[in-house]
């Protein structure tokens, strides 16, 4: 019976090719895409391949190429509507039996399979192929048997990492042991740097990696593919294959193959997962065939060095990506360590040692003791804890001028003994400390530069009612009316310096954390209140109001600096509303339960815009034309300075300030 694989997205062209075959003579699967049957084809179980394509569309030809590459010999019919003489060509230049045209035609198809697979000619060969003589096991030569020859090939594997001098010695123990005359061992191409699998997937061609009783030079142009061939066929069906078998004598390829090599057997080189290469062996010294005990022998110890071959691929692989990492490391010029679990120098590069090895030039190799003591215990927590530590600056006693940013980073291998390393990272960062700094320096100078102008134009206005009073002192002295205006001069100038001066002094000063003295909310905002009310001299009267649940609520801190920032809310209270200046205050514990005390100043303004409220605390910002524009500046470093906090919503119907400062008792 003849497999016929069909592969068609429709499933009522599988039925209509089901009804007009012999169900006795084709066994028919239906699958939708190549992959689907990609087992079977590359096994060789497919008979007749037949394809329901539409030869306009790109896709057949890469359809008729997948099947091409997964089973060579397979032949290939294709069912498509229509014919176009272009498309046609290439389905029979890409190797397609025949190109029908649909609706099924039951007999024109199976006449056609019957000329693929003539019953006489399957008769004919059934009997033509007489059964292989069964050879009489013949034991290994004397007097090494096959214990001896296994506890040899042992010694042989101590090569597993050098898969060249492996191969070399494995042969030269097999022309020992059983007398093999020649040979070649054909491998596939070692996988590349930093792949993810053992194999090459896209090499489909074994090259001679070893031989003996032939020129190595004469293999050199000369590969067995795994698509067709021996290589091909050891590939699908992963067993021995004889010179004089029918698989070999049915295809012209392989006999072609065995005919070019010189040798009669071929065995597959395994490594438990796939094949990745193939040994050929032509008969003994003395001219006897091996016999199939010999050969399951050989096939077995092959298996074993292509587990050996794989291993030492992936050694090299290890040790170029070692190789890489290492030359990476070394060019860097930021200083690389590698430190052991058992605190042995792994890795240092050029630039590490430099630098801690910059007051001891004759020393070229660095260890762990020539570290820093504090670095070295860093190094060590990191190690055992498994846990990185924040990058920090550090400077080493040789190198006062430099600054250096440490990482230390660690490395937790998943092996059983759990195995954990350091990397110590110190990279120079001396330029971009000093560009920093310039830049600080530079924003200090634009700073006090924005202050002198602003001081200067604050105090002169000030000065200027002074001043020309000062000019008509003499001719009004005694005029009761520029008495007054003067006094009236004099106080205002007073008040805005003093308030000026005050300001500097709490921007300026260095607070602690720790304030001993405890002072009452509500009476250090009657008296902020009170000052700010000699800051605004408006039409009317300022009114203060309290929420009704008062309670002596204290908190510790500067009772002159608090004052000052409640005074300096409480004068913007005063002045988003000069016509009505009223100011609400109202005082209550956190509802989270947390020992804090919040304190909220209404005034009967239009409320804080938005930009208002995201720079309110800005230094020098102000919506008004007169003032400095630092008083919710130093308001806020005072309450930050007691562990406090300030918010301005913006988007009330009225100004709004809220505060909250740690509460005491």
């Amino acid at each position: 019976m003849r497999t016929v694989l069909v592969i068609s997205r429709q499933e009522s062209f599988g039925t209509a090719l089901g009804s007009v075959l012999d169900p006795g003579k084709f066994q028919l699967l239906v699958k939708e895409a190549v992959g689907d049957a990609e087992f079977l084809l590359v096994r060789g179980a497919i008979d007749v391949t037949i394809l329901d394509l539409e030869l306009n569309d790109a896709r057949a030809t890469r359809v008729i190429e997948e099947v091409k590459s997964y089973a060579p010999s397979c032949p290939i019919f294709i069912y498509t509507a229509g014919k176009q003489w272009d498309w046609e060509e290439d389905a029979y230049l890409l190797g397609v039996e025949n190109v029908l045209t649909k609706p099924v035609r039951g007999k024109l198809l199976s006449t056609l399979l019957h000329r693929l697979f003539p019953e006489h000619e399957v008769k004919q060969a059934l009997v033509a192929a007489p059964a292989p003589e069964r050879q009489p096991a013949r034991p290994l030569h004397e007097p090494m048997r096959a214990l001896e020859a296994l506890r040899r090939f042992s010694g042989v594997l101590v090569h597993s990492l050098d898969s060249e001098a492996l191969l070399k010695q494995f042969l030269l123990l097999l022309r020992e042991v059983i007398g093999v005359n020649r040979a070649i061992i054909f491998l596939r191409k070692p996988t590349a740097l930093l792949s993810d699998t053992a194999l090459s997937p896209e090499d489909r061609w074994l090259r001679s990696a070893c031989c003996i009783g032939l020129d190595h030079s004469v293999l050199a142009h000369f590969a067995l593919s795994l698509g067709g061939g021996i290589g091909g066929h050891l590939h699908r069906e992963g067993r021995i294959l004889r010179a004089s078998s029918g698989d070999a004598q049915g295809s012209r390829e392989i006999s072609k193959e065995f005919q070019l090599l010189g040798v009669n057997v071929a065995i597959p080189v395994l490594d438990r997962q796939s094949l990745i290469g193939v040994a050929v062996f032509d008969e003994r010294l003395t001219g006897e065939p091996y016999t199939n005990e010999e050969l399951a022998v050989i096939f077995h110890m092959l298996e074993e060095v292509g587990l050996a071959i794989r291993n030492s691929w992936l050694h090299a692989q290890l040790q170029a990506n070692h190789a890489m990492v290492s030359d990476i490391l070394g060019a860097l010029g930021t200083g690389c360590l590698v430190i052991g679990s058992n605190l042995a120098m792994l890795h240092a590069n050029a630039a590490a040692t430099q630098i801690l090895l910059s007051d001891r030039p004759t020393k070229s190799s660095l260890e762990f003791t020539d570290l820093p003591q504090h670095l070295g215990s860093l190094a060590f927590s990191t190690i055992k804890s498994g846990t990185a530590l924040a990058p920090f600056k550090h400077q080493f006693e040789g190198h006062p001028e430099r600054w250096f940013r440490i990482s230390i980073l660690p490395f937790i291998t998943q092996t059983p003994a759990k195995s954990n390393a350091a990397l110590f990272v110190l990279e120079d960062i001396t330029e971009h400390e000093r560009a920093l700094r310039l830049e600080i320096e530079t924003s200090n100078l634009r700073l006090v530069k924005s202050m002198a102008e602003h001081l200067a134009h604050e105090i002169g206005n000030s000065l200027v009612p002074i001043s020309t009073h000062q000019q008509l002192l003499k001719e009004s002295i005694d005029d009761p009316e520029f008495q007054e205006s003067l006094s009236n001069a004099l106080a205002t100038g007073v008040k805005r310096i003093s308030r000026l001066a005050n300001q500097m002094v709490f921007l300026a000063r260095e607070w602690t954390k720790d304030f001993p003295e405890s002072v009452q909310v509500s009476d250090l905002i009657v008296e902020a209140f009170h000052e700010a009310h000699t800051y605004h001299p408006g039409k009317k009267v300022a009114q203060l109001a309290f929420s009704n649940n008062l309670a002596p609520w204290k908190v510790n801190g500067d009772p002159k600096a608090l004052r000052h920032a409640f005074s300096e809310i409480i004068l913007n209270a005063l002045q988003a509303n000069p016509d009505d200046p009223n100011v609400s205050v109202q005082l209550e514990e956190s509802s989270t339960g947390a020992a804090v005390l919040n304190v909220e100043v209404r005034d009967t303004g239009k409320g804080f815009t938005r930009e208002a409220a995201a720079r309110g605390s800005e230094p020098f910002y102000s919506t008004r034309n007169v003032g400095l524009g630092l008083g919710l500046t130093v308001t806020r470093r005072i309450i930050e300075s007691h562990q406090g906090s300030i918010e301005i919503p913006s988007g009330q119907s009225s100004g709004i300030v809220r505060i909250s400062l740690p509460s005491h008792g």
